[in-house]
Order: C-alpha cells, then structure tokens, then sequence
C-alpha cells in the first residue's frame, strides 16, 4: 500500500457573519458596546475526512457553494480550519489563482524569482530551471518588461510554467487548465499528464465531469461542506450525474 501525501482529519471550516446590516466602523463599535451585535455561523466544511496516496490523481467536484476552493486553500495553507488538521508529506504547489504571488512593477524574469521563492526553491535551482520556464511560457523577449503591462494570457502562461515545471511533490489545481490560446491550452493539458503520470500528487477540482473521469483514479463529492460521496472515479461520477 502506497503511503499518504494528503491526510485531512475531520476538517471543518466556519465564517461568522454578523447579521446587522453595518455600514461603518463606527457602527459596528457602538453595536458591538451595546450587546447588540449579533452574528450567523455558516459552516463551509463539516468533519471532511479523506486521505490522498503518494502519485494519486484525486477529483474534487460538486456544485457551487460545495466547499470545494474553501477545502483546497486549507489543503494550501492559505486558511486555517476552524476545527480538524490537514497533513501533508512534501512540497505544495498551490495553482488556484495563477499570478497572485506576482508584483505587477518587476519584470517576468523577476517575477519567476520572485515566485519561485515564495514556493520554497533555491536562487540556483530557479536559474537551472529558468530557460525551460522562458520556452514553456512563449514570452520571449516580453519576460524582461513589467508584468503590469502583460495581458492576462500573458500573465497565466508565465505562471503555469512556473509552477508546472519545477516539478512539485503535491499540485493542487482549481479549474485552470484553460490558460492562455488553444495551442498552449494543449501544450498545458499535456504538461499536467506528464506531471500526473510522473507521480505527482494532484488534486483537482473541475466542473467538467468528463476531464475529471479522463483524469482521476478516485473522486470526492462534497455537497453542502460534507462529503457525500468518496471513492472509485466512475462510481462517484455516474452518482453525481444522476
């Protein structure tokens, strides 16, 4: 039995809200004075649970609201769970929202930097890496001006070639295989099948059922912050379907 990458214990995530229409600062403070700030819980996940294996390619699907980009950005560390852990074994590469790593006033060649950095990789393995990138993202002689004046195309293709090519233990993908022309659509859907039968460890979140059967070996159904259903690609996807 292959060893787990991703291991999400009884996850549970709420957003508090308050339920007084305040419109200021100002209002909330004497609200909150007089005892009458009241709030709404609304809970995002509840006791998520489900454990992905070393190389293993896991689908995440449901409808809006599911929870589905509330549990990826836990599994990324971008948000702490209310309640439960998430653990993982080896290096994330988060591709949720291409690009926020990015500062719009320093050149590409900065910016693979720049991002590379944040992702926890070394000035020498970034310069090893950095010709690839260049040829992965077509920019040519674009890399060296401002990202402020890239189009958003632009901006995508250098961030998925970072992220794609310094080869990541764990990639977690939320619907972004859409990137920048048909061409180099192609050219990253082929990258994200290198990387998956490479053994990476990728979870994807994708509304597109037929990418997902194509591309999964398990799937996890959430519905309404529980998992309602977790296991065999088709078995899950013929359910959701029904």
């Amino acid at each position: 039995m292959s060893e787990n990458m991703i291991e999400i214990q009884n996850v549970s995530m709420r957003f508090r809200f308050a339920n007084d229409r305040i419109l200021s600062l100002k209002e909330f403070v004497t609200a909150k004075l007089r005892g009458k700030l009241t709030y709404q819980d609304f809970w995002a996940l509840k006791n998520v649970s489900f454990n992905v294996k070393k190389g293993e390619v896991v689908g995440i699907i449901g409808g809006n609201g599911a929870g589905k980009s509330t549990l990826l950005k836990i599994i990324s560390r971008i948000m702490k769970p209310t309640e439960g852990a998430v653990i993982c074994h080896g290096n994330i590469v988060p591709m949720l929202e291409l690009g926020s790593g990015f500062d719009a006033d320093l050149t590409g060649r900065e910016n693979i930097f720049l991002n590379g950095a944040i992702l926890g990789y070394t000035k020498e393995f970034l310069e090893s890496k950095y010709q690839e990138i260049l040829d992965f993202s077509q920019l040519g002689q674009f890399i060296d001006m401002p990202i402020r004046n890239y189009s958003s195309g632009m901006m995508m293709r250098l961030a998925f070639s970072i992220a794609t090519l310094v080869n990541p233990e764990i990639l977690i993908v939320d619907e972004i295989l859409a990137v920048g022309d048909e061409a180099f659509q192609k050219k990253s859907y082929a990258r994200m099948m290198e990387l998956m039968s490479g053994g990476t460890t990728v979870l994807l979140v994708s509304h597109n059922l037929e990418q997902i059967r194509n591309m999964c070996s398990r799937v996890v159904w959430l519905e309404h912050g529980n998992v309602r259903m977790f296991g065999d690609v088709q078995e899950v996807c013929d359910a959701y379907s029904l």
